[in-house]
């Protein structure tokens, strides 16, 4: 789920960075790019300079281990942040980097401005809307849409709301709180159908039959 600031009153939108624990996900490898060790990550921060040559890295395997990364050197392209780690100097060497989440500590996570908050801090606030608690969000996804989604669970259901402006009230990360005022039903609409849902209209559909 997971460092990208976010600002209720700013149009621009972010990726969430994912928090593991004590860590924080800044980045994801993608693929190795060169033949001297060089990969293309997919960069979680909108922190301007995150990344700079000499800085520590962790790298997280599948197995929950972290591995301590030098970057060499840095440069964008097509969209991706190029890194050179020290060490990695092989494609061979870099291949094992492929699909893993690089890190840093929680500590070193970025300073930002009053009236930012980091989308990752929104995970496991509870959802308010006008005033009634939906549920807890568990997540936060990004797709094709303008705004983010929040993942919110509740009651065995789960609700995917928009994290637009329009409908932010407030966001208070030391109570775990985000308060919105969704249009009239949008939680209706958006809840899926559950399975006992599914089991009342499978029976209605047969009765329709006979």
């Amino acid at each position: 789920m997971k460092e990208r600031p976010f600002r209720p009153r700013e149009a621009a939108l972010m990726k969430a960075a994912t928090e593991s624990g004590d860590f924080i996900t800044l980045a994801r490898v993608i693929k190795t790019q060169g033949r001297h060790g060089e990969v293309a990550a997919e960069v979680h921060s909108d922190i301007p300079d995150r990344f700079t040559a000499g800085m520590k890295l962790f790298a997280l395997t599948k197995d929950d281990i972290r591995r301590e990364l030098e970057v060499e050197d840095l440069w964008p392209h097509k969209g991706l942040l190029v890194l050179k780690f020290s060490g990695i100097d092989s494609i061979n060497d870099a291949e094992p980097l492929i699909g893993l989440e690089l890190q840093v500590s929680r500590r070193e996570r970025a300073e930002l401005e009053q009236g930012w908050t980091f989308v990752s801090d929104l995970v496991g606030c509870t959802l308010f809307d006008q005033g009634s608690e939906v549920g807890r969000i568990t997540d936060v996804q990004f797709g094709a849409g303008e705004a983010p989604l929040l993942i919110v669970a509740a009651k065995g259901k789960q609700y995917d709301i928009p994290f637009a402006e329009a409908y932010l009230e407030a966001v208070d990360v030391a109570q775990m709180q985000v308060r919105m005022r969704l249009p009239e039903g949008m939680l209706e609409i958006n809840a899926p159908v559950t399975q006992e849902e599914k089991m009342q209209q499978g029976s209605k559909k047969k009765r329709a039959k006979i």
